[in-house]
């Protein structure tokens, strides 16, 4: 994401904590009149901070500082009051459950939720009209041809909001043949952005041109950086062997061994506190079905090392009769009837903690894939190597952006994702991916 789309999730996440105080000092002026701000400092502040900072939480989970959801469409809406009214159920269980809060009444709660509803929606709907209106601060010059480029074009139409107005375009053949209509185009449609092929930088005259033009202020970028950040992916079509070898260095040498140390005592503490669960479930995989609890699966690793992968049995035993095949979604078949609950809980990935513990993969990274499976790919994706150089997670990018895994395009699709979460990894980044999973599982489970 660009510094100025930063800038305006930023302003989006103000607007919503200025509407969250806002509801609250309202609702005690209503409950309490000229002494509302003496109730609001001596019993309201802590507890509803604590609330609203949750409330905050809920809504990053749901997306709503995502800008390209930022729309007045049906399915914002439904995703704002689905929001909402989590964050709302989460309050009532603290103010109830918390008797240290010590709010009474806590009619003063029902209000708040009310009139902050009611704010929320008219503030974030007019906010969302306001992003898409007026001159986009990014004017684009869009230079070359291609499938990612069309793909990107078109998402950043159907986006006002993301701040960018593709104001002119150039073909490739058109930019060889007369690399001065670039800065004609520029020039007459008060450019401030130029998107260009990979191919183009080798041109020197191309490359002038874009020297001069970049010298009064005009940023020059390629195809492969533009969709990256829009689309939060990086394109097959426009990479190469060397875009790895520029991208992927070992700046983040610092953070793994960091990321594995939290992760073994993280694991560690969650398999203990959840070992009650963790036995109910293999109570009733053992009395549901025939066949093992734990179901046993050869997988590929970090830097192409096969590793056992661990998790509930959530099939039948003959699920494989006829050899290795692609899991079929939430219909399949070959799921048992308790096995379709932990599938769709993701309750039967528990036992994964194990491998966490043993090093085998991380809380958050690409999918790990069976043997036969990889080979294949290999053979019919380029850069699906690439995937490996990285320790494999139980979440990750792909796997909140693009939940299908059933074709070719699927994986490639998937691929994009994870070659977007090995140049980009981090501490935030991880903890985005863990929270956005959440959502996932609560929100839209397969």
């Amino acid at each position: 994401m660009g510094a100025g789309n930063r800038l305006k999730s930023f302003l989006f996440f103000l607007a919503d904590a200025a509407a969250l105080y806002a509801a609250l000092f309202i609702t005690l002026i209503l409950r309490y009149g000229a002494h509302w701000f003496e109730e609001f400092d001596d019993a309201h502040a802590f507890p509803f901070t604590i609330i609203f900072i949750l409330w905050i939480a809920v809504f990053y989970i749901a997306g709503l500082y995502d800008l390209r959801r930022l729309r007045n469409s049906f399915d914002f809406l439904k995703t704002l009051f689905l929001s909402n009214s989590v964050s709302a159920a989460v309050a009532v269980l603290l103010f109830y459950l918390i008797p240290a809060f010590g709010i009474a009444p806590k009619t003063n709660l029902v209000i708040f939720i009310i009139i902050f509803t009611v704010i929320e929606i008219f503030w974030r709907r007019f906010l969302n009209r306001a992003m898409a209106f007026g001159e986009a601060p990014n004017r684009v010059l869009f230079v070359g041809d291609g499938a990612a480029g069309d793909e990107v074009k078109r998402t950043v139409r159907e986006n006002p909001q993301l701040g960018y107005d593709i104001r002119a375009e150039i073909g490739e053949k058109a930019a060889y043949a007369a690399p001065e209509k670039i800065a004609q185009a520029a020039a007459q449609e008060r450019v401030n952005l130029i998107v260009i092929a990979n191919g183009l930088k080798q041109d020197p005259a191309l490359v002038a041109v874009l020297y001069d033009l970049f010298g009064h202020g005009v940023l020059v970028t390629d195809i492969a950086s533009f969709y990256e950040l829009i689309m939060r992916r990086v394109p097959l079509t426009e990479i190469e062997h060397s875009w790895f070898l520029e991208n992927i260095g070992s700046e983040m040498r610092f953070y793994d061994p960091l990321k594995r140390a939290f992760e073994f005592l993280s694991a560690l503490a969650i398999g203990i506190i959840l070992s009650p669960i963790e036995l109910l479930i293999a109570i009733l995989v053992r009395l549901t079905s025939p066949g093992p609890i734990i179901y046993r699966q050869v997988r590929v690793g970090q830097r192409g090392k096969p590793f056992t992968l661990y998790k509930f049995r959530s099939m039948r035993t003959d699920a494989e009769k006829d050899g290795a095949q692609w899991a079929a979604g939430k219909n399949d078949a070959r799921t048992t009837p308790i096995g379709r609950v932990l599938r769709a809980s993701h309750l039967d990935e528990l036992p994964q903690l194990w491998n966490i513990i043993r090093g085998d993969i991380s809380f958050v990274g690409p999918r790990p894939e069976r043997p036969e499976f990889v080979e294949q790919l290999r053979a019919r994706i380029p850069y699906y190597e690439a995937r490996l150089f990285v320790k494999p997670g139980v979440t990750g990018w792909a796997q909140i952006n693009h939940r299908a895994d059933r074709t070719d395009e699927d994986v490639i699709q998937k691929l994009q994702y994870d070659i977007y979460y090995l140049k980009n990894r981090s501490p935030i980044l991880d903890w985005a991916i863990v929270l956005k999973t959440l959502k996932s599982i609560f929100v839209n489970p397969e």
